[in-house]
């Protein structure tokens, strides 16, 4: 029974749940919108909820963590030898430590002219400058924009690009050039941002963490690298915000080897089964520790190659 209610109390909870630069002028490209659902011979892609995706035998507040394929179906947007890496000083939910504006994806930090690649298959919806806040609040916000439709209400943007190689209503594969890297827009020097939303594509709070879907990269040796999902519940139903430690070992026996400092989204973030997650980190044991209202809490968890790692820590 303590258990159903435990679960019960997570869910009420998570149904709960940069500064804007002055744009720069930009390239000369005519926007194309397309807004009918294509008709796509491509294989559908399979889009997962975490409360079915993760088996009925684990329960993370049963069990100190679960280990699950996660739903790794979206290929990195750009490729080595350029930086395939996501910054790790300004990730998807965090303000930059109150420097910017809470952070709707990610930023892979490239020079201007880096080729940018569809992430998966789908079409084109829009392609050009973001002269009318479509997907923003703001105007010319993202600058050059690309956004493409996929299977089954997922969607991916591409933003501050140079260049744009394609056109709304065409169809893509993933891998496709669909444009190059750039600073346009709010941009803070030259990056690709990149965004997952899901269902309502115009929704700004509409987004999911893309290092839950990207697929991990691969470390030196070649071996796919883990993902970590956190949970943060506060049993008093005012969860707000919370700082921590992760510290890398490649065995809890053995000494610390890496830390991570994490913070979990900021609360207008907090709409997903998660409140802060870390990817591309090797096999291993980590330790999490967590100071919430006074008190220590601590975790050991594992990651495996190639699998999301979930872990819920109910606090008070």
């Amino acid at each position: 029974m303590n258990r159903l209610k435990n679960i019960l109390i997570f869910l009420i909870i998570l149904q709960s749940c940069v500064p804007i630069q002055t744009p720069q002028s930009l390239p000369t490209i005519a926007p194309t919108v397309f807004e009918p659902i294509p008709t796509s011979t491509s294989t559908p892609i399979p889009v997962f909820l975490f409360s079915t995706m993760t088996p009925v035998a684990c329960d993370p507040f049963a069990v100190d963590f679960c280990i699950t394929d996660g739903h790794f179906i979206l290929q990195r947007p750009v490729k080595p030898p350029a930086n395939d890496s996501v910054d790790s000083t300004y990730p998807y939910g965090s303000t930059a430590n109150g420097t910017r504006e809470p952070h709707h994806g990610v930023e892979f930090v490239n020079g201007s002219g880096t080729p940018v690649y569809a992430a998966a298959d789908g079409m084109v919806i829009f392609a050009g400058p973001d002269e009318e806040a479509i997907y923003s609040p703001w105007q010319n916000y993202y600058g050059n924009l690309v956004v493409i439709k996929h299977n089954d209400g997922l969607f991916t943007l591409y933003a501050h690009l140079s260049k744009i190689d394609v056109q709304a209503g065409q169809e893509v594969l993933a891998a496709d050039k669909i444009g190059e890297v750039g600073r346009t827009g709010a941009a803070i020097g030259s990056h690709l941002h990149f965004e997952v939303r899901r269902r309502d594509v115009q929704d700004y709070f509409a987004t999911q963490n893309p290092e839950l879907w990207l697929a991990p990269n691969k470390d030196g040796r070649g071996k796919l690298l883990g993902t970590l999902m956190i949970s943060i519940v506060d049993q008093g139903f005012d969860f707000q915000y919370a700082e921590f430690t992760i510290d890398y070992h490649p065995d809890r026996n053995q000494p610390r080897v890496k830390s991570y400092y994490v913070t979990t989204y900021t609360r207008d973030m907090m709409t997903g089964d998660e409140n802060a997650a870390l990817g591309d980190l090797p096999s291993g044991d980590y330790r999490i520790a967590l100071k919430y209202n006074g008190q220590l809490y601590e975790r050991w968890v594992e990651v495996e190659s190639g699998k999301l790692t979930q872990v819920v820590i109910a606090v008070k």
